[in-house]
């Protein structure tokens, strides 16, 4: 099987998307706090953001691993089941960090905003997913399956500041 992180690396396009607009970064794996899961399983941190953010996959195995991401605000949430999953979250709905309430009509509005920037932002983002060779399902799926993953499956993904033992703080709120 072909690991999407050195397909990420290998194509220059897919990366400048995945930078910006989807502000995913392979060379900021570093959290830059001591954290753990509250269950005990494996983290490790595999990505950034500009912001000080880490995506990290959660237990053992390979790029099909949960994934979760941390703001630096002290802010947590299971984001998505595998690395397809959150790269194609990246690339339909780079917003996906300001779409609180995963509606379609929120979405549009920030992707509005973004489009106001970036008008080839459809055209890059499709030549990302080829190159990455993801299909790209629709917004309203991205949407419904980050609410899912997020405010159900999510909640026995616990992150937790080790050096005070506090837990990091819901990323959404149901």
């Amino acid at each position: 099987m072909r690991s999407l992180i050195n397909a990420v690396r290998e194509h220059d396009e897919a990366a400048r998307f995945l930078a910006w607009p989807g502000d995913f970064d392979l060379d900021r794996g570093d959290h830059g706090e001591e954290v753990h899961l509250a269950s005990g399983a494996v983290l490790e941190g595999f990505a950034g953001d500009g912001a000080g953010g880490t995506f990290f996959f959660c237990g053992a195995g390979g790029e099909d691993r949960p994934v979760l991401y941390a703001d630096s605000e002290g802010r947590a949430a299971l984001i998505a089941i595998g690395l397809p999953e959150l790269l194609q979250l990246l690339l339909v709905a780079p917003w996906w960090r300001d779409c609180q309430t995963f509606t379609s009509e929120e979405s549009r509005r920030l992707a509005a905003e973004l489009l106001d920037d970036m008008p080839d932002l459809v055209t890059r983002r499709d030549h990302a997913a080829v190159a990455l060779g993801l299909a790209l399902p629709a917004e309203r799926h991205v949407l419904a399956r980050l609410r899912e993953v997020a405010l159900g499956i999510g909640q026995d993904f616990v992150l937790v500041f080790t050096p005070e033992g506090e837990p990091y703080a819901p990323l959404f709120e149901d």
